[in-house]
């Protein structure tokens, strides 16, 4: 049985249990989440926890290393990388937009209790200007042991830059850090083969506190992410495969749908890159020069579909913890959200590390991912669908501007 159906029966096993938990007396489900519901899905999202920091130091090195010397990028590398910046930065914004219309944080009566909150220093972000400053770590080792998500993004970034730069002399660092990310891969594999019982126990234990309302309000939830998915894919991609890529938009949904189709059904950018190659090629007419390049770069760079769950989910979380962002704080969730997709791993569950990471950038508590884990997979899917998208329409503008 694959992964997907193990976590969809393990969501709709905890919908069940949940809804039974909620009609029966309050002591029974008080019992039950104290010694079963809420150690295993803590277990799980400690697991998910443990993994951000080495994984986001490891995987943006990897990143920039992937994108070589910038002078030796040349004109396709600029563009490509110009193009997915540019359209993660308008996913998240959308994101953000989409969410503080629709509200989907206030639908629906949350319990936060238990859940640590630290609130302080959410003033610390208030100028915009020290934010950017903010980003330059005084102290790697600090912000490597305190999970500050920028300052370890900017760090990274020079090492990878360094390491290119001196080529043969940081070997024994590349594969140290090949190596790590290997390590990382397996790790986020493995703790993604508990998600079944995690996604089981935070969808029961949120369900079972607070009956069919968590249901109403994950529905809003859901649909603003598809809204922002729809209105991304048609209006971002359409419009640049129309107005830069000089094709119809039309014609490049329909010739791409099998290999969105397959992505949706791995929720893998890195398992579909093979099949998104082959037809961006035969049926795109992509030249194989660009496409190769292009698309294997997306399947590390752009996460567009992962940033907009991050948008949405960051202001569901603040919503739920009736907590108003700052400008700044909103600045900062677009920068760590498009910073972290540089690098970010294509394979399933590793928007879940990466949502973290945002949280944890604007001082929000990780553990507001529990009211959305339980939806989370079937949306890992839709986003994949997207993310592979932007890659061939990438491919499809570069191509044309060559």
């Amino acid at each position: 049985m694959s992964e997907t159906k193990k976590i969809m029966i393990g969501l709709l096993l905890g919908v069940a249990v949940g809804l039974g938990l909620a009609a029966l007396p309050g002591n029974i489900y008080d019992v039950t989440n104290t010694y079963l519901l809420s150690p295993v899905g803590t277990v799980f999202l400690n697991l998910i926890k443990m993994l951000v920091v080495p994984i986001v130091f490891f995987s943006i090195i990897l990143g920039v290393m992937g994108l070589g010397d910038p002078k030796e990028l040349g004109r396709v590398g600029t563009k490509s990388l110009l193009f997915f910046l540019t359209t993660t930065a308008i996913a998240i914004v959308l994101a953000l937009g989409v969410a503080s219309i629709v509200k989907p944080g206030e639908r629906g009566d949350f319990p936060t209790t238990g859940l640590e909150f630290d609130a302080s220093g959410s003033e610390e972000s208030s100028n915009i200007v020290q934010t950017f400053v903010n980003m330059i770590p005084t102290n790697p080792v600090q912000a490597l042991a305190e999970g500050n998500m920028l300052q370890i993004i900017v760090f990274a970034a020079l090492i990878g830059f360094a390491m290119i730069a001196l080529g043969e002399k940081a070997r024994t660092w590349r594969r140290f850090v090949k190596q790590g990310d290997r390590i990382m891969m397996y790790l986020i594999h493995l703790v993604m083969k508990l998600a079944p019982y995690g996604a089981f126990a935070l969808i029961a234990s949120a369900i079972g506190g607070i009956g069919l309302d968590a249901v109403y309000a994950m529905g809003w939830y859901m649909f603003a992410v598809v809204l922002t998915l729809f209105l991304h894919s048609v209006v971002v991609y359409g419009g640049a495969v129309a107005l830069i890529g000089k094709m119809n938009p039309i014609f490049f949904f329909k010739n791409f749908y099998e290999a969105m189709t397959f992505a949706f059904s791995t929720s893998s950018s890195n398992a579909t890159l093979p099949v998104s190659m082959e037809v961006a090629q035969t049926k795109l007419g992509v030249p194989r020069s660009i496409s190769s390049f292009v698309q294997p770069l997306g399947a590390t760079v752009n996460m567009d579909g992962t940033a907009i769950m991050q948008g949405v989910a960051t202001i569901f979380i603040a919503q739920v913890f009736a907590t108003d962002l700052t400008m700044a704080e909103l600045v900062t969730v677009v920068i760590t959200a498009v910073l972290a997709s540089i690098g970010t791993a294509g394979v399933p569950g590793v928007g879940l590390v990466m949502l973290a990471l945002v949280l944890q950038s604007v001082n929000l508590p990780v553990e507001g991912i529990a009211l959305i884990i339980g939806v989370d997979r079937v949306l890992d899917m839709l986003r994949t669908s997207v993310n592979i998208t932007g890659d061939a329409a990438c491919a499809v503008v570069v191509s044309k501007l060559e």
